[in-house]
């Protein structure tokens, strides 16, 4: 079975056709993602039918929740155009479609081939803009009642320090996040102007300042992940995400297994790369339709 993987960003949209090995074949295409339903709509429907019927199906990553039956998002998508979470995905072709939240498609790579391969219980983190989780127990994605499970919305503190983008207060996502870094950043420096980029190149100059600020940084991440670790007893947690390079999983995992109260666990980065999203919405899509 070949199925084609799509992974929808806020920005791009990468699409290959994936084999039963997780193995990408041919070239990864690439398009701008569209900020309006019907240009989307359309670029979807030309990208799938130009694999005709070589495929058996698309397996789909996209942001927000998705159904437990995996064919609609039932969940916000702040990234996207505004009708987004209303593409009925079923009318763009002919063919079987499989959808899939992105952080959990990413976990679930990492389970079939990466960095948690082998691991019953495994916890994924994507590091990025925001913060995505995929939790794998058992060896099942925990979706929740309703395909919820694994928001990374938890309480890091109580005084309502710092606002999050769910509109609620001092998640995990507000402090672990590259924007959660900013705010860090300007928060230390005192300079509302400082970004990412600054912090990044401060860091491999060897700016003291920006080595403490990424330091703090990285003390959030391991607190929540104290906390997952202490829920789930995962073997494995993995950091993935543009902002995972900049974490030390070494001393992370230190931390991590000298304050938890359940078994010590492993801190790895993602192995499956850029295309973690499309490898796995593939492979849960030829799971499923395998049964």
């Amino acid at each position: 079975m070949e199925v084609l993987g799509i992974d929808i960003g806020g920005t791009k949209i990468y699409s290959a056709i994936v084999n039963e090995q997780g193995n990408i074949l041919g070239e990864v295409q690439k398009n701008r993602t569209p900020q309006n339903k019907d240009e989307f709509e359309g670029l979807l429907k030309r990208i799938i039918k130009g694999y005709g019927r070589e495929i058996s199906g698309a397996g789909i990553a996209t942001a927000g929740t998705v159904s437990n039956k995996n064919d609609r998002i039932i969940g916000s998508t702040g990234n996207m155009f505004k009708e987004y979470p209303h593409t009925d995905f079923k009318l763009l072709t002919d063919l079987p479609v499989f959808l899939e939240n992105d952080a959990n498609c990413a976990a679930w790579a990492e389970y079939r081939l990466g960095e948690s391969r082998g691991s019953s219980v495994s916890v994924l983190l994507t590091l990025g803009t925001g913060v995505g989780g995929g939790i794998i127990i058992n060896d099942r994605l925990l979706k929740g009642k309703s395909g919820g499970a694994g928001e990374m919305h938890f309480k890091m503190r109580m005084d309502k320090h710092r606002k999050c983008t769910c509109g609620a207060y001092d998640c995990f996502e507000a402090y672990a996040s590259g924007t959660g870094l900013r705010v860090t950043a300007q928060e230390m420096s005192g300079n509302p102007e400082i970004t990412t980029y600054d912090v990044v190149a401060g860091l491999k100059s060897g700016d003291k300042l920006m080595t403490e600020i990424i330091e703090r940084w990285e003390s959030d991440i391991t607190d929540g992940i104290i906390g997952l670790a202490n829920l789930f007893d995962p073997d494995c947690v993995v950091l993935s995400g543009s902002m995972a390079e900049y974490v030390d999983t070494n001393r992370v995992e230190e931390r991590v297994n000298s304050e938890i109260v359940t078994y010590p666990t492993k801190i790895r980065r993602a192995a499956a790369g850029n295309y973690a999203g499309l490898i796995g919405a593939s492979m849960l899509a030829m799971e499923a339709w395998r049964g």
